[in-house]
Order: structure tokens, then C-alpha cells, then sequence
């Protein structure tokens, strides 16, 4: 099924990237993108997403276009229905976003309910141009919130938040199901968001402390103190590797340094993972020199946390 994605606009290429997990990208614009989605009910995994939508066509960006396609489309409601317009910054439309809502509802047959419809019809307007979509979902992104570090058994400061988490698993591609590893899994963060998903997981640290409150926070959970540069685990196990590393003053490891902890671990990390298998490292500098030898670099992305530190996500094959 062809589907349009409004994405969150916190970072872009980042949520098109995230759109992998589900299907392949056709098309991208500001703010949105078309993929051609095998099974559409898998998009409810999704985190850099808004709203999900059955693509029905586009037009040029006016009210004139619009009412075109629509009696091109001759869209007749499956049931009570209402209709959205978006502008996307910095697109100009000759019509404010009533007048456009207003024209959609008189275009499209069927019984139109603002309160409580059956169906949403949303046209999105960006770069010039006017998609329209039968609205399959919107994601609720409030779970995530609910979800804050702060409300779990143990809290450490510096970790990364549900959201990110989620997206992180999205980009190895890992389905219900597989395997993944987490080699510094911290308080468990990645570990909660595959158990949501029901994805099997298996985490370990070096760091004592942060294992008990990982044990905490999941107990019944699947965890082992281990050095990330020496996993126990056998070769080619994992589906996929999902990490955020170590990069603090103040963070325990068993090796000498960071960079002869992030190179031994990259080489561990390529000896557990399965042939077309992925893996996504998180840190705070760029490691594709230290990749390149081992991995393809299928992606690369940067998200600023703060002024003192901006995540660097390496997706690796």
C-alpha cells in the first residue's frame, strides 16, 4: 500500500530514515514522505512519526488544485468523516486553512461529524505542492512521555529518552520476534522499548551499579555483566546490536580508554551479529573511521541533545 507519513519535524532525516523498518521510502518533501508499505499496521511501531495515511493523490498547492483532485478522486466517506488542512513552513497557499477544510468537507460524499468522525481526510501542504490522505493512525507520542527515565525503579541522569530509544530499534530493522543486544545497556532503556515490541532482548554492562537498576527497572529481563569487548555470546546470534556508548568521565569500563573500548568493541559487536544483520551505535563523536574497516556505513545522522553534546548514530551492516 502506498502510505504518506506526516513526520515530526525535530529531525527529518532521521524520521525518513526511521520509515525503513516498515517499507521502502519513494519520496520525500518537507515535513513528509511516501512509502510503499507492505503491511500498514506495522507503522504503530514508529516514533518520528505523526500521522499515518493512505496516499490518495496530490495536486499543485491551491484551493483551486485541491478541489480538482478531489472531484477527480470523487471520494465518497466510508461513514461520518471530517477534514484537516496543514501548511508546512514555508509553503504559501491562497486560501487559509478553513476556507481549504470547508471546500473538503462540500467535495467529499458522505455525512461530515467535526466531534467524533469515523474518518479523517487530511491534505498536507509543502514545497509547492498538496498531498491528500485517508488517515490510518495517528501515533500516539504521549506513551513515550509517559514513559520518562524519571518514572522508572532507578534513574540515571544522562540517559536517552524513550523516543530516541524506540527510533534507535526501528533503525536496526529488527522485527518481532528476532534477536537484539544491547552491550551497554545501562538502565535498560532500549531493553523496555523491545519489550514493548516484542522483540527478544538480551543486555549486559561492565558497570555493577548500572546492572542492578537495569535489573531493577526490568525483572524479568535478560542481562549479564560482561565487557562489550569480550561478549559472551557465540558468533553470528544476534539479529541486531543497538547501543549507546559509553563516553562520561565518570563511566566504568574494562578497557584502557574509550577509543580502544569503542574499537574492540565494533570488532565484537561485527563477530555477534548475523550476516545482513544491524547494528546502530550511539555516541558522541563520529566513529566511521573506526567502522569502515568492519561494517558498511548505511547511515549516519546527528541529533543535538544540548549545547555540550550532540548524539552521533552510525547505522552499520
Amino acid at each position: 500500500m502506498n502510505l504518506l507519513f506526516e513526520l515530526s519535524g525535530e529531525n527529518l532525516s532521521l524520521a525518513t530514515a526511521e520509515l525503513s523498518c516498515v517499507g521502502t521510502v519513494t519520496r520525500t518533501e518537507n515535513g513528509i514522505a511516501l512509502a510503499e508499505v507492505e503491511n500498514p499496521e506495522s507503522t504503530t511501531r514508529l516514533a518520528q512519526t505523526h500521522v499515518v495515511m493512505q496516499f490518495l493523490g496530490e495536486c499543485d498547492a491551491t484551493k483551486e488544485d485541491l478541489k480538482d483532485l478531489l472531484e477527480k478522486l470523487a471520494v465518497t466517506a466510508p461513514g461520518t468523516f471530517c477534514c484537516r488542512a496543514r501548511k508546512i513552513h514555508p509553503v504559501t497557499v491562497n486560501a487559509s486553512q478553513l476556507e481549504l477544510e470547508r471546500m473538503m468537507g462540500q467535495s467529499i460524499h458522505g455525512i461530515v461529524d467535526l466531534k467524533n468522525p469515523d474518518v479523517e481526510y487530511r491534505a498536507v501542504f509543502t514545497n509547492g505542492r498538496c498531498f491528500l490522505g485517508q488517515v490510518l493512525r495517528t501515533i500516539d507520542r504521549g506513551s513515550y512521555a509517559y514513559r520518562n527515565p524519571q518514572r522508572r525503579a532507578f534513574f540515571h541522569p544522562g540517559v536517552m529518552m524513550p523516543l530516541m530509544a524506540r527510533t534507535m530499534v526501528n533503525l536496526a530493522r529488527v522485527e518481532p520476534g528476532q534477536l537484539l543486544c544491547d552491550p551497554f545497556c545501562g538502565t535498560g532503556g532500549m531493553l523496555l522499548e523491545c519489550e514493548l515490541m516484542g522483540v527478544h532482548v538480551i543486555g549486559s554492562d561492565y558497570d555493577p551499579e548500572m546492572l542492578d537498576g537495569c535489573k531493577q527497572n526490568l525483572p524479568n529481563g535478560a542481562y549479564v555483566r560482561a565487557d562489550a569487548t569480550k561478549m559472551p555470546y557465540p558468533d553470528e546470534i544476534f539479529d541486531a546490536v543497538v547501543t549507546d556508548l559509553p563516553y562520561g568521565q565518570s563511566t566504568k569500563i574494562e578497557a584502557d580508554s574509550l577509543d580502544i573500548l569503542y574499537v574492540e568493541s565494533l570488532k565484537e559487536i561485527r563477530r555477534v551479529l548475523k550476516h545482513g544483520g544491524r547494528a546502530v551505535i550511539v555516541t558522541h563523536k563520529d566513529i566511521r573511521p573506526l567502522a569502515k574497516d568492519l561494517f558498511d556505513i548505511v547511515g549516519y545522522y546527528e541529533q543535538r541533545v544540548h549545547k555540550s553534546l550532540t548524539r552521533r548514530i552510525h547505522v552499520l551492516a
